[in-house]
């Protein structure tokens, strides 16, 4: 379906704009995680803060992120 692809096109580029705005501790935490594959822990290693710190900043951008997903009236289910 066209209208499917053009509706995803929108949806990453909602999303990339959501992460870049993100505040940069949690932007980190979301790059590291997701573009990197690194586990919680790894990235504790690497910002030298406690892996439960590093639980809360993802914690907070995934509610960032779906926030403004959200707001876009773009619902997803893997959120």
């Amino acid at each position: 379906r066209p209208e499917g692809y053009i509706e995803l096109i929108e949806i990453k580029e909602i999303l990339s704009k959501a992460i870049n705005d993100l505040p940069a501790k949690e932007k980190m935490v979301v790059s590291l995680y997701y573009f990197n594959g690194l586990t919680l822990r790894e990235i504790s290693v690497i910002m030298q803060v406690s892996e439960s710190r590093i639980s809360q900043l993802h914690t907070k951008a995934i509610f960032r992120l779906r926030g403004k997903l959200l707001k876009h009236r773009c619902i997803l289910d893997w959120i």
